[in-house]
């Protein structure tokens, strides 16, 4: 990508944070985020906005460590943010992760909150396996953020010629 200037589209990648694990007789879904997984929502929350990474629109999993992750962002970049809670990020396959971050519609900065493996799979399908490997040479890690830039406007058929413009993770505070 050779372009100057705001990208034609820009999508951010978002694990959530680190999550306990499920209590007795409470399912999977309904993990609540850790006392980490709070501050590393936060952080990346912070940080994000820190380097001017705001998006337009948050499409965020219903489960609810990704509403908790996906809550800071809110306070950070405006009350007004809009977030879209969908099921289909749950259990959803890569495809449907860019059906829905590609859909036809007028924001141009869209910010995707799920779940692993997908998200992983999605940023290798994004940017390759090379790109992502040096990104997050561990594994896609929890509150990992993605920002991928495109120069032309993709779509959920052709989502070609992503270019990675960042990749944070949150740093403890010390």
């Amino acid at each position: 990508m050779a372009s100057f200037g705001a990208p034609a589209f820009r999508l951010y990648l978002l694990r959530h944070a680190r999550a306990a694990w499920a209590e007795p007789g409470k399912t999977d879904f309904d993990r609540t985020l850790d006392d980490d997984g709070f501050a590393e929502a936060e952080i990346i929350a912070e940080e994000a906005a820190d380097q001017g990474y705001k998006p337009d629109l948050v499409i965020s999993s219903t489960a609810v460590r990704c509403r908790q992750t996906t809550e800071p962002f809110r306070r950070t970049v405006s009350e007004e943010l809009s977030i879209e809670y969908v099921d289909p990020l749950y259990s959803g396959t890569t495809d449907i992760y860019a059906e829905l971050a590609f859909a036809a519609r007028q924001e141009t900065s869209i910010m995707i909150v799920g779940h692993n493996p997908m998200i992983e799979e999605f940023f290798h399908r994004l940017v390759g396996k090379e790109i992502a490997e040096t990104a997050a040479p561990f594994g896609y890690p929890t509150a990992g953020l993605a920002i991928l830039d495109f120069d032309k406007r993709p779509t959920e058929d052709d989502y070609t010629g992503a270019c990675l413009a960042g990749f944070m993770m949150p740093r403890p505070a010390h």
